[in-house]
Protein backbone atom coordinates (compact mmCIF):
# COMPACT_ATOMS: atom_id res chain seq x y z
CA UNK A 1 0.00 0.00 0.00
CA UNK A 2 2.76 2.46 0.89
CA UNK A 3 4.62 1.62 -2.33
CA UNK A 4 1.49 2.24 -4.41
CA UNK A 5 0.67 5.51 -2.65
CA UNK A 6 4.25 6.72 -3.05
CA UNK A 7 4.29 5.95 -6.79
CA UNK A 8 0.84 7.41 -7.42
CA UNK A 9 1.35 10.70 -5.63
CA UNK A 10 4.77 11.23 -7.19
CA UNK A 11 3.24 10.71 -10.63
CA UNK A 12 0.24 13.01 -10.17
CA UNK A 13 2.18 15.69 -8.29
CA UNK A 14 4.55 15.98 -11.26
CA UNK A 15 1.79 16.06 -13.90
CA UNK A 16 0.89 19.71 -14.73
CA UNK A 17 -2.47 18.59 -16.14
CA UNK A 18 -3.54 17.37 -12.69
CA UNK A 19 -5.02 20.16 -10.55
CA UNK A 20 -6.32 18.12 -7.63
CA UNK A 21 -6.27 14.51 -6.39
CA UNK A 22 -8.98 12.26 -4.96
CA UNK A 23 -7.79 9.34 -2.81
CA UNK A 24 -10.47 6.67 -3.17
CA UNK A 25 -10.39 2.91 -2.66
CA UNK A 26 -11.90 0.03 -4.61
CA UNK A 27 -13.69 -2.83 -2.89
CA UNK A 28 -15.77 -2.79 0.24
CA UNK A 29 -13.84 -0.27 2.31
CA UNK A 30 -11.43 2.62 2.50
CA UNK A 31 -7.93 1.86 3.82
CA UNK A 32 -8.64 -0.49 6.71
CA UNK A 33 -5.67 0.50 8.86
CA UNK A 34 -2.13 -0.54 9.67
CA UNK A 35 -0.95 -4.08 9.05
CA UNK A 36 -0.72 -5.25 12.65
CA UNK A 37 1.52 -8.16 11.64
CA UNK A 38 4.24 -5.60 10.77
CA UNK A 39 4.47 -4.36 14.35
CA UNK A 40 7.81 -5.16 15.94
CA UNK A 41 9.41 -6.10 12.61
CA UNK A 42 11.99 -4.13 10.55
CA UNK A 43 10.38 -1.18 8.74
CA UNK A 44 10.22 -1.52 4.95
CA UNK A 45 10.58 1.45 2.63
CA UNK A 46 8.96 3.69 1.73
CA UNK A 47 8.22 4.52 5.34
CA UNK A 48 4.86 5.91 6.37
CA UNK A 49 6.53 9.21 7.25
CA UNK A 50 7.86 9.53 3.68
CA UNK A 51 4.41 8.86 2.21
CA UNK A 52 2.81 11.29 4.65
CA UNK A 53 5.18 14.11 3.74
CA UNK A 54 4.63 13.47 0.04
CA UNK A 55 0.85 13.85 0.39
CA UNK A 56 0.63 16.54 3.07
CA UNK A 57 3.38 18.79 1.71
CA UNK A 58 2.17 18.53 -1.88
CA UNK A 59 1.10 21.63 -3.80
CA UNK A 60 -2.22 20.18 -5.01
CA UNK A 61 -5.35 19.67 -2.90
CA UNK A 62 -6.03 16.07 -1.90
CA UNK A 63 -9.48 14.82 -0.91
CA UNK A 64 -9.95 11.51 0.93
CA UNK A 65 -13.14 9.83 -0.29
CA UNK A 66 -14.25 7.45 2.46
CA UNK A 67 -16.58 4.46 2.29
CA UNK A 68 -16.77 1.38 4.50
CA UNK A 69 -14.50 1.81 7.50
CA UNK A 70 -11.54 4.16 7.87
CA UNK A 71 -10.09 3.03 11.16
CA UNK A 72 -6.67 3.50 12.72
CA UNK A 73 -4.10 4.03 10.00
CA UNK A 74 -6.91 4.41 7.48
CA UNK A 75 -8.36 7.45 9.21
CA UNK A 76 -4.86 8.76 9.90
CA UNK A 77 -4.30 8.67 6.13
CA UNK A 78 -7.52 10.66 5.67
CA UNK A 79 -6.26 13.22 8.22
CA UNK A 80 -3.11 13.67 6.14
CA UNK A 81 -5.25 14.70 3.17
CA UNK A 82 -6.37 18.31 2.93
CA UNK A 83 -10.11 17.47 2.89
CA UNK A 84 -12.33 14.51 3.75
CA UNK A 85 -15.70 13.46 2.32
CA UNK A 86 -17.66 10.28 3.07
CA UNK A 87 -20.86 8.44 2.27
CA UNK A 88 -23.40 8.31 5.13
CA UNK A 89 -22.81 4.60 5.79
CA UNK A 90 -19.07 5.05 6.37
CA UNK A 91 -17.48 4.79 9.80
CA UNK A 92 -14.16 6.17 10.99
CA UNK A 93 -12.09 6.37 14.14
CA UNK A 94 -8.87 5.55 15.95
CA UNK A 95 -9.30 2.24 17.85
CA UNK A 96 -5.62 1.56 18.62
CA UNK A 97 -6.25 1.84 22.38
CA UNK A 98 -8.05 -1.51 22.16
CA UNK A 99 -4.77 -3.08 21.06
CA UNK A 100 -2.93 -1.46 23.94
CA UNK A 101 -1.45 1.13 21.56
CA UNK A 102 -1.98 4.69 20.36
CA UNK A 103 -2.40 6.04 16.82
CA UNK A 104 1.23 6.04 15.73
CA UNK A 105 0.81 7.74 12.37
CA UNK A 106 0.18 11.24 13.68
CA UNK A 107 -3.44 10.65 14.71
CA UNK A 108 -2.95 11.97 18.24
CA UNK A 109 -1.44 15.17 16.83
CA UNK A 110 -3.73 15.90 13.89
CA UNK A 111 -7.14 15.00 15.34
CA UNK A 112 -6.91 17.46 18.30
CA UNK A 113 -5.87 20.19 15.85
CA UNK A 114 -8.90 19.37 13.70
CA UNK A 115 -11.67 18.94 16.31
CA UNK A 116 -10.17 20.12 19.62
CA UNK A 117 -8.84 18.10 22.57
CA UNK A 118 -12.25 17.39 24.17
CA UNK A 119 -13.59 15.54 21.13
CA UNK A 120 -10.21 13.97 20.38
CA UNK A 121 -10.07 12.46 23.87
CA UNK A 122 -13.50 10.86 23.46
CA UNK A 123 -12.68 9.46 20.00
CA UNK A 124 -9.18 8.21 20.80
CA UNK A 125 -9.57 6.88 24.36
CA UNK A 126 -12.86 5.08 23.75
CA UNK A 127 -11.70 3.84 20.36
CA UNK A 128 -15.22 3.25 18.99
CA UNK A 129 -16.10 3.80 15.29
CA UNK A 130 -17.88 7.08 14.56
CA UNK A 131 -20.68 7.02 11.95
CA UNK A 132 -20.15 9.49 9.11
CA UNK A 133 -23.09 11.81 10.00
CA UNK A 134 -21.74 12.14 13.56
CA UNK A 135 -18.21 12.57 12.22
CA UNK A 136 -19.47 15.50 10.12
CA UNK A 137 -21.07 17.07 13.18
CA UNK A 138 -17.84 16.67 15.16
CA UNK A 139 -15.71 18.11 12.37
CA UNK A 140 -13.87 14.86 11.59
CA UNK A 141 -14.90 15.14 7.92
CA UNK A 142 -15.83 18.08 5.69
CA UNK A 143 -18.84 16.80 3.75
CA UNK A 144 -21.19 13.89 3.09
CA UNK A 145 -21.81 12.63 -0.42
CA UNK A 146 -24.71 10.63 -1.82
CA UNK A 147 -24.63 6.93 -1.03
CA UNK A 148 -23.38 4.98 -4.03
CA UNK A 149 -21.93 8.06 -5.74
CA UNK A 150 -18.79 8.64 -3.69
CA UNK A 151 -16.46 9.19 -6.64
CA UNK A 152 -18.76 11.72 -8.30
CA UNK A 153 -19.35 13.51 -5.01
CA UNK A 154 -15.65 13.69 -4.22
CA UNK A 155 -14.82 15.02 -7.69
CA UNK A 156 -17.54 17.66 -7.37
CA UNK A 157 -16.15 18.65 -3.96
CA UNK A 158 -12.58 19.08 -5.17
CA UNK A 159 -13.70 20.97 -8.28
CA UNK A 160 -15.54 23.39 -6.00
CA UNK A 161 -12.40 23.76 -3.86
CA UNK A 162 -10.41 24.64 -6.97
CA UNK A 163 -13.12 26.98 -8.28
CA UNK A 164 -13.22 28.84 -4.96
CA UNK A 165 -9.45 29.08 -4.81
CA UNK A 166 -9.47 27.70 -1.27
CA UNK A 167 -6.02 27.32 0.32
CA UNK A 168 -4.65 23.90 1.22
CA UNK A 169 -5.79 23.00 4.71
CA UNK A 170 -2.87 21.21 6.32
CA UNK A 171 -4.08 20.04 9.71
CA UNK A 172 -0.54 20.06 11.08
CA UNK A 173 -0.43 23.85 10.72
CA UNK A 174 -3.70 24.55 12.57
CA UNK A 175 -3.80 25.90 16.13
CA UNK A 176 -7.31 27.37 16.31
CA UNK A 177 -8.69 24.33 18.18
CA UNK A 178 -5.70 23.69 20.44
CA UNK A 179 -4.45 27.22 21.15
CA UNK A 180 -7.19 28.13 23.67
CA UNK A 181 -6.21 25.12 25.82
CA UNK A 182 -2.46 25.66 25.87
CA UNK A 183 -1.18 25.86 29.43
CA UNK A 184 -4.56 24.72 30.79
CA UNK A 185 -4.77 21.07 31.89
CA UNK A 186 -8.35 21.26 33.13
CA UNK A 187 -9.77 19.39 30.10
CA UNK A 188 -7.37 16.50 30.64
CA UNK A 189 -7.77 16.44 34.42
CA UNK A 190 -11.56 16.32 34.09
CA UNK A 191 -11.37 13.53 31.51
CA UNK A 192 -9.09 11.46 33.76
CA UNK A 193 -11.45 11.85 36.71
CA UNK A 194 -14.55 11.01 34.66
CA UNK A 195 -13.03 7.87 33.13
CA UNK A 196 -10.81 6.69 35.99
CA UNK A 197 -12.79 3.51 36.57
CA UNK A 198 -12.88 2.49 32.90
CA UNK A 199 -9.16 3.18 32.40
CA UNK A 200 -7.85 1.65 35.63
CA UNK A 201 -5.12 -0.91 35.19
CA UNK A 202 -4.42 -0.07 31.53
CA UNK A 203 -1.36 1.75 30.21
CA UNK A 204 -2.66 2.73 26.79
CA UNK A 205 -5.39 5.23 27.80
CA UNK A 206 -2.94 7.34 29.83
CA UNK A 207 -0.34 7.33 27.06
CA UNK A 208 -3.01 8.41 24.58
CA UNK A 209 -3.99 11.26 26.88
CA UNK A 210 -0.36 12.32 27.20
CA UNK A 211 0.00 12.30 23.42
CA UNK A 212 -3.06 14.53 22.98
CA UNK A 213 -1.70 16.84 25.67
CA UNK A 214 1.46 17.07 23.57
CA UNK A 215 -0.65 18.15 20.59
CA UNK A 216 -1.90 21.08 22.68
CA UNK A 217 1.38 22.07 24.29
CA UNK A 218 4.05 21.33 21.67
CA UNK A 219 4.82 22.34 18.07
CA UNK A 220 3.72 19.70 15.56
CA UNK A 221 7.09 18.04 14.94
CA UNK A 222 7.86 17.88 18.67
CA UNK A 223 4.40 16.41 19.24
CA UNK A 224 5.06 13.74 16.61
CA UNK A 225 8.31 12.85 18.39
CA UNK A 226 6.43 12.59 21.69
CA UNK A 227 3.76 10.43 20.04
CA UNK A 228 6.45 8.08 18.73
CA UNK A 229 8.06 7.84 22.17
CA UNK A 230 4.75 7.01 23.85
CA UNK A 231 3.88 4.54 21.06
CA UNK A 232 7.15 2.65 21.48
CA UNK A 233 6.59 2.42 25.23
CA UNK A 234 3.25 0.73 24.61
CA UNK A 235 4.48 -1.44 21.76
CA UNK A 236 7.12 -2.97 24.04
CA UNK A 237 4.67 -3.56 26.90
CA UNK A 238 3.27 -6.96 27.85
CA UNK A 239 -0.20 -5.42 27.96
CA UNK A 240 -0.16 -4.50 24.27
CA UNK A 241 1.32 -7.88 23.36
CA UNK A 242 -1.57 -9.54 25.21
CA UNK A 243 -4.21 -7.29 23.63
CA UNK A 244 -2.80 -7.87 20.13
CA UNK A 245 -2.74 -11.60 20.82
CA UNK A 246 -6.39 -11.40 21.83
CA UNK A 247 -7.21 -9.45 18.65
CA UNK A 248 -5.99 -12.33 16.48
CA UNK A 249 -7.17 -15.06 18.86
CA UNK A 250 -10.72 -13.71 18.77
CA UNK A 251 -10.75 -14.12 15.02
CA UNK A 252 -9.20 -17.57 15.12
CA UNK A 253 -11.72 -18.70 17.74
CA UNK A 254 -14.57 -18.30 15.25
CA UNK A 255 -12.99 -20.84 12.90
CA UNK A 256 -13.76 -24.52 13.51
CA UNK A 257 -11.28 -26.90 11.88
CA UNK A 258 -13.73 -29.70 11.05
CA UNK A 259 -16.67 -27.41 10.19
CA UNK A 260 -15.94 -25.83 6.77
CA UNK A 261 -16.91 -22.21 6.20
CA UNK A 262 -19.45 -23.30 3.55
CA UNK A 263 -21.30 -25.64 5.94
CA UNK A 264 -25.06 -24.97 5.53
CA UNK A 265 -26.65 -23.17 8.45
CA UNK A 266 -30.22 -23.42 9.66
CA UNK A 267 -32.41 -20.31 9.58
CA UNK A 268 -33.06 -18.73 12.97
CA UNK A 269 -35.93 -16.30 12.58
CA UNK A 270 -37.80 -16.98 15.80
CA UNK A 271 -36.44 -17.84 19.23
CA UNK A 272 -37.89 -19.35 22.36
CA UNK A 273 -36.39 -18.69 25.80
CA UNK A 274 -37.48 -20.88 28.68
CA UNK A 275 -37.10 -18.99 31.95
CA UNK A 276 -37.57 -15.26 32.45
CA UNK A 277 -35.20 -14.82 35.37
CA UNK A 278 -31.92 -12.94 35.43
CA UNK A 279 -30.27 -15.04 32.72
CA UNK A 280 -33.37 -15.76 30.65
CA UNK A 281 -34.33 -12.10 30.46
CA UNK A 282 -30.80 -11.08 29.52
CA UNK A 283 -30.60 -13.79 26.85
CA UNK A 284 -33.91 -12.66 25.39
CA UNK A 285 -32.65 -9.08 25.15
CA UNK A 286 -29.82 -10.19 22.85
CA UNK A 287 -32.31 -11.45 20.29
CA UNK A 288 -34.64 -8.48 20.73
CA UNK A 289 -31.69 -6.15 20.06
CA UNK A 290 -31.02 -8.08 16.84
CA UNK A 291 -34.65 -7.66 15.76
CA UNK A 292 -35.62 -11.31 16.29
CA UNK A 293 -38.99 -12.14 17.90
CA UNK A 294 -38.78 -14.01 21.20
CA UNK A 295 -41.33 -16.25 22.88
CA UNK A 296 -40.50 -15.95 26.57
CA UNK A 297 -41.91 -18.86 28.59
CA UNK A 298 -42.28 -19.20 32.34
CA UNK A 299 -44.00 -21.56 34.77
CA UNK A 300 -46.24 -18.90 36.36
CA UNK A 301 -47.75 -15.60 35.26
CA UNK A 302 -46.15 -13.89 38.25
CA UNK A 303 -42.65 -14.95 37.20
CA UNK A 304 -43.36 -14.00 33.60
CA UNK A 305 -44.63 -10.53 34.52
CA UNK A 306 -41.62 -9.95 36.74
CA UNK A 307 -39.23 -11.00 33.96
CA UNK A 308 -40.84 -8.83 31.29
CA UNK A 309 -40.88 -5.87 33.69
CA UNK A 310 -37.15 -6.36 34.34
CA UNK A 311 -36.44 -6.32 30.60
CA UNK A 312 -38.36 -3.08 30.20
CA UNK A 313 -36.60 -1.58 33.22
CA UNK A 314 -33.22 -2.42 31.68
CA UNK A 315 -34.20 -0.78 28.41
CA UNK A 316 -35.55 2.28 30.21
CA UNK A 317 -32.18 2.65 31.93
CA UNK A 318 -30.56 2.71 28.46
CA UNK A 319 -32.93 5.51 27.47
CA UNK A 320 -31.83 7.55 30.49
CA UNK A 321 -28.19 7.05 29.48
CA UNK A 322 -28.94 8.16 25.95
CA UNK A 323 -28.16 4.74 24.43
CA UNK A 324 -31.71 4.12 23.13
CA UNK A 325 -34.76 6.17 22.21
CA UNK A 326 -38.16 5.41 23.69
CA UNK A 327 -39.34 4.37 20.22
CA UNK A 328 -36.55 1.78 20.03
CA UNK A 329 -37.55 0.42 23.43
CA UNK A 330 -41.12 -0.04 22.27
CA UNK A 331 -39.94 -1.77 19.07
CA UNK A 332 -37.98 -4.27 21.12
CA UNK A 333 -40.72 -4.87 23.68
CA UNK A 334 -43.21 -5.49 20.87
CA UNK A 335 -41.09 -8.48 19.79
CA UNK A 336 -41.73 -10.30 23.11
CA UNK A 337 -44.46 -12.91 23.29
CA UNK A 338 -44.78 -13.83 26.95
CA UNK A 339 -46.39 -17.21 27.68
CA UNK A 340 -46.97 -19.58 30.60
CA UNK A 341 -45.94 -23.12 29.75
CA UNK A 342 -43.83 -24.65 26.98
CA UNK A 343 -46.45 -25.40 24.35
CA UNK A 344 -46.13 -22.02 22.62
CA UNK A 345 -42.46 -22.79 21.83
CA UNK A 346 -43.42 -25.36 19.21
CA UNK A 347 -42.85 -23.02 16.25
CA UNK A 348 -39.43 -21.64 17.31
CA UNK A 349 -36.32 -22.25 15.22
CA UNK A 350 -34.19 -22.18 18.37
CA UNK A 351 -35.13 -22.74 22.01
CA UNK A 352 -32.74 -21.84 24.85
CA UNK A 353 -33.47 -23.01 28.36
CA UNK A 354 -32.32 -20.87 31.28
CA UNK A 355 -33.64 -22.79 34.28
CA UNK A 356 -31.80 -23.63 37.50
CA UNK A 357 -28.53 -25.57 37.35
CA UNK A 358 -29.98 -28.94 38.34
CA UNK A 359 -29.34 -31.88 36.04
CA UNK A 360 -32.63 -33.59 36.82
CA UNK A 361 -34.54 -30.41 36.01
CA UNK A 362 -32.58 -29.83 32.79
CA UNK A 363 -33.23 -33.37 31.57
CA UNK A 364 -36.93 -33.09 32.38
CA UNK A 365 -37.15 -29.81 30.43
CA UNK A 366 -35.31 -31.15 27.40
CA UNK A 367 -37.41 -34.32 27.33
CA UNK A 368 -40.55 -32.20 27.16
CA UNK A 369 -39.12 -29.72 24.63
CA UNK A 370 -38.03 -32.57 22.37
CA UNK A 371 -41.66 -33.66 22.07
CA UNK A 372 -42.98 -30.11 21.50
CA UNK A 373 -40.69 -28.36 19.00
CA UNK A 374 -40.19 -29.15 15.31
CA UNK A 375 -37.71 -31.93 14.44
CA UNK A 376 -35.37 -29.41 12.78
CA UNK A 377 -35.42 -26.91 15.65
CA UNK A 378 -32.24 -26.42 17.70
CA UNK A 379 -32.33 -27.01 21.45
CA UNK A 380 -29.74 -25.17 23.56
CA UNK A 381 -28.92 -25.09 27.25
CA UNK A 382 -27.48 -22.08 29.02
CA UNK A 383 -25.80 -24.35 31.56
CA UNK A 384 -22.43 -23.15 32.83
CA UNK A 385 -21.04 -26.53 33.88
CA UNK A 386 -23.48 -29.45 33.40
CA UNK A 387 -22.80 -32.08 30.74
CA UNK A 388 -24.47 -31.34 27.41
CA UNK A 389 -24.08 -35.03 26.51
CA UNK A 390 -26.11 -36.12 29.52
CA UNK A 391 -28.75 -33.45 28.85
CA UNK A 392 -28.97 -34.55 25.20
CA UNK A 393 -29.64 -38.14 26.26
CA UNK A 394 -33.06 -36.99 27.47
CA UNK A 395 -34.05 -36.28 23.83
CA UNK A 396 -34.71 -38.39 20.76
CA UNK A 397 -32.57 -36.08 18.65
CA UNK A 398 -29.28 -35.45 20.51
CA UNK A 399 -27.71 -34.19 17.26
CA UNK A 400 -29.66 -30.93 17.57
CA UNK A 401 -28.68 -30.25 21.19
CA UNK A 402 -25.80 -27.97 22.22
CA UNK A 403 -24.87 -25.46 24.88
CA UNK A 404 -25.14 -21.69 24.45
CA UNK A 405 -23.57 -20.39 27.64
CA UNK A 406 -24.15 -16.65 28.02
CA UNK A 407 -22.37 -14.75 30.77
CA UNK A 408 -24.13 -12.45 33.21
CA UNK A 409 -25.34 -9.85 32.47
CA UNK A 410 -26.20 -11.73 29.29
CA UNK A 411 -27.25 -8.65 27.34
CA UNK A 412 -23.90 -6.95 28.06
CA UNK A 413 -21.11 -9.54 28.20
CA UNK A 414 -19.62 -10.31 24.79
CA UNK A 415 -18.39 -13.84 25.42
CA UNK A 416 -20.60 -16.74 24.32
CA UNK A 417 -19.47 -20.33 24.87
CA UNK A 418 -20.84 -22.66 22.20
CA UNK A 419 -20.66 -26.11 23.80
CA UNK A 420 -20.53 -28.99 21.34
CA UNK A 421 -21.80 -32.35 22.50
CA UNK A 422 -20.51 -35.67 21.18
CA UNK A 423 -23.58 -36.01 18.96
CA UNK A 424 -24.08 -32.33 17.97
CA UNK A 425 -24.50 -31.97 14.20
CA UNK A 426 -21.97 -29.79 12.35
CA UNK A 427 -24.78 -27.70 10.86
CA UNK A 428 -25.97 -26.92 14.38
CA UNK A 429 -22.44 -25.85 15.36
CA UNK A 430 -22.11 -23.66 12.24
CA UNK A 431 -25.52 -22.11 12.90
CA UNK A 432 -24.61 -21.28 16.50
CA UNK A 433 -21.27 -19.71 15.53
CA UNK A 434 -22.95 -17.55 12.88
CA UNK A 435 -25.79 -16.61 15.22
CA UNK A 436 -23.27 -15.41 17.80
CA UNK A 437 -21.95 -12.88 15.30
CA UNK A 438 -25.52 -11.72 14.60
CA UNK A 439 -25.87 -11.09 18.34
CA UNK A 440 -22.50 -9.25 18.31
CA UNK A 441 -20.98 -11.83 20.62
CA UNK A 442 -17.50 -13.38 20.62
CA UNK A 443 -18.12 -17.12 20.17
CA UNK A 444 -15.70 -19.73 21.48
CA UNK A 445 -16.32 -23.40 20.79
CA UNK A 446 -15.93 -25.83 23.68
CA UNK A 447 -16.25 -29.56 24.10
CA UNK A 448 -18.03 -30.96 27.13
CA UNK A 449 -15.87 -30.73 30.25
CA UNK A 450 -15.91 -29.39 33.81
CA UNK A 451 -16.70 -25.68 33.63
CA UNK A 452 -16.18 -25.68 29.85
CA UNK A 453 -13.59 -22.92 29.29
CA UNK A 454 -14.22 -19.71 31.26
CA UNK A 455 -15.39 -21.30 34.51
CA UNK A 456 -12.55 -23.82 34.37
CA UNK A 457 -10.10 -20.93 34.09
CA UNK A 458 -11.69 -19.17 37.07
CA UNK A 459 -11.86 -22.32 39.18
CA UNK A 460 -8.44 -22.08 40.92
CA UNK A 461 -9.03 -18.46 41.91
CA UNK A 462 -12.48 -19.23 43.26
CA UNK A 463 -11.18 -22.19 45.30
CA UNK A 464 -8.59 -19.94 46.91
CA UNK A 465 -11.25 -17.32 47.61
CA UNK A 466 -13.38 -19.91 49.38
CA UNK A 467 -10.37 -21.08 51.42
CA UNK A 468 -9.67 -17.54 52.63
CA UNK A 469 -13.34 -17.00 53.55
CA UNK A 470 -13.34 -20.22 55.54
CA UNK A 471 -10.36 -18.85 57.49
CA UNK A 472 -12.57 -16.01 58.66
CA UNK A 473 -11.96 -13.18 56.20
CA UNK A 474 -15.01 -11.31 54.92
CA UNK A 475 -15.92 -11.53 51.22
CA UNK A 476 -15.67 -7.72 51.04
CA UNK A 477 -11.98 -7.80 51.94
CA UNK A 478 -11.24 -10.49 49.37
CA UNK A 479 -13.10 -8.61 46.66
CA UNK A 480 -11.35 -5.38 47.62
CA UNK A 481 -7.93 -7.05 47.40
CA UNK A 482 -8.60 -8.40 43.92
CA UNK A 483 -10.16 -5.14 42.75
CA UNK A 484 -7.06 -3.24 43.90
CA UNK A 485 -4.93 -5.80 42.09
CA UNK A 486 -6.68 -4.88 38.82
CA UNK A 487 -9.73 -7.08 38.34
CA UNK A 488 -13.05 -5.42 37.42
CA UNK A 489 -14.63 -7.07 40.43
CA UNK A 490 -13.84 -9.75 42.97
CA UNK A 491 -15.28 -13.29 42.87
CA UNK A 492 -18.02 -12.74 45.43
CA UNK A 493 -19.37 -9.59 43.82
CA UNK A 494 -19.33 -11.49 40.52
CA UNK A 495 -21.34 -14.35 42.00
CA UNK A 496 -23.78 -11.89 43.55
CA UNK A 497 -24.27 -10.41 40.10
CA UNK A 498 -25.04 -13.86 38.69
CA UNK A 499 -27.08 -14.98 41.70
CA UNK A 500 -26.20 -17.73 44.15
CA UNK A 501 -29.41 -19.53 43.24
CA UNK A 502 -27.93 -19.94 39.75
CA UNK A 503 -24.37 -20.86 40.76
CA UNK A 504 -24.91 -22.67 44.05
CA UNK A 505 -27.37 -25.43 43.35
CA UNK A 506 -26.05 -28.99 43.16
CA UNK A 507 -22.45 -27.71 43.33
CA UNK A 508 -20.93 -28.50 46.74
CA UNK A 509 -17.77 -29.80 45.04
CA UNK A 510 -17.39 -26.80 42.73
CA UNK A 511 -15.17 -23.76 43.55
CA UNK A 512 -16.96 -21.90 46.36
CA UNK A 513 -19.64 -24.59 46.11
CA UNK A 514 -19.73 -25.36 49.85
CA UNK A 515 -20.45 -21.72 50.67
CA UNK A 516 -22.96 -21.17 47.90
CA UNK A 517 -24.83 -24.43 48.48
CA UNK A 518 -25.16 -23.51 52.14
CA UNK A 519 -26.37 -20.01 51.29
CA UNK A 520 -28.99 -21.32 48.87
CA UNK A 521 -30.05 -23.78 51.52
CA UNK A 522 -30.74 -20.83 53.81
CA UNK A 523 -32.96 -19.30 51.11
CA UNK A 524 -30.41 -16.67 50.10
CA UNK A 525 -29.66 -15.60 46.50
CA UNK A 526 -27.04 -12.99 47.48
CA UNK A 527 -24.12 -13.04 49.89
CA UNK A 528 -23.79 -11.19 53.20
CA UNK A 529 -20.41 -10.91 54.88
CA UNK A 530 -21.73 -11.18 58.42
CA UNK A 531 -23.66 -14.37 57.65
CA UNK A 532 -20.71 -15.99 55.93
CA UNK A 533 -18.28 -15.07 58.68
CA UNK A 534 -20.42 -16.17 61.61
CA UNK A 535 -22.13 -19.28 60.22
CA UNK A 536 -19.39 -20.80 58.08
CA UNK A 537 -16.01 -19.27 58.77
CA UNK A 538 -15.94 -19.10 62.56
CA UNK A 539 -15.64 -22.85 63.25
CA UNK A 540 -12.63 -23.01 60.96
CA UNK A 541 -10.64 -20.41 62.89
CA UNK A 542 -9.58 -23.02 65.41
CA UNK A 543 -7.90 -25.00 62.67
CA UNK A 544 -4.44 -24.44 61.31
CA UNK A 545 -4.71 -22.04 58.41
CA UNK A 546 -3.86 -23.66 55.06
CA UNK A 547 -1.02 -22.06 53.12
CA UNK A 548 -2.01 -19.92 50.16
CA UNK A 549 -1.13 -21.25 46.73
CA UNK A 550 1.76 -19.56 44.85
CA UNK A 551 -0.63 -17.46 42.68
CA UNK A 552 -2.38 -16.08 45.75
CA UNK A 553 0.94 -15.47 47.49
CA UNK A 554 2.02 -13.46 44.45
CA UNK A 555 -1.15 -11.39 44.69
CA UNK A 556 -0.58 -10.90 48.39
CA UNK A 557 2.99 -9.74 47.80
CA UNK A 558 1.92 -7.29 45.10
CA UNK A 559 -0.62 -5.76 47.46
CA UNK A 560 1.88 -4.76 50.11
CA UNK A 561 1.60 -1.06 50.75
CA UNK A 562 -1.82 -0.74 49.10
CA UNK A 563 -4.96 0.41 50.83
CA UNK A 564 -6.35 -3.00 51.83
CA UNK A 565 -7.11 -2.79 55.56
CA UNK A 566 -8.46 -6.13 56.80
CA UNK A 567 -10.11 -6.25 60.17
CA UNK A 568 -7.85 -7.50 62.95
CA UNK A 569 -10.29 -10.31 63.67
CA UNK A 570 -10.19 -11.49 60.06
CA UNK A 571 -6.94 -13.37 59.34
CA UNK A 572 -5.98 -12.84 55.72
CA UNK A 573 -2.57 -14.51 55.81
CA UNK A 574 -0.02 -12.30 54.09
CA UNK A 575 -2.51 -10.05 52.30
CA UNK A 576 -1.88 -7.13 54.60
CA UNK A 577 -1.05 -3.49 54.24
Amino acid sequence: MRVALDAGFRKFSADPAVKGIVLICAGRTFIAGADITELGKPILEPTLREVVDLIEQGKKPVVAAIHGTALGGGYEMALICHYRVAVPSAQMGLPEVKLGLLPGGGGTQRLPRLVGPEIALEVVIKGDPVPAPEALRLGMIDALTEEGNLKEGALAFIRQVLADGRPLQRIRDRTDKTGPHKGDSSVFDAFRRKNAHAMRGFLAPENNIKAIEAAVELPFDAGIAREHELFQELLESTQSAAQRYYFFAEREASKVSDVPADTPVRPVESVGVLGAGTMGGGIAMNFLNAGLPVTLAETTQENLDRGVATIRRNYEASVKRGKLTQAQVEERMALINGVVGMEALQGADLVIEAVFEQMALKKEVFGKLDAIVRPDAILASNTSFLSIDEIAQATRHPERVLGLHFFSPANVMRLLEVVRGAATDKQVVATAMKLAKTLRKVPVLSRVGPGFIANRVMGPRNRQAEAVVLEGTSPEHIDEALYDFGFSMGPFRMFDLIGLDVTGRDRPSAPCGRIFSAMVGWGRSRMAASTITTQIATPHRRRKRPRLSPPMRNIATSLRGRRVRPKKSSPICSIRS
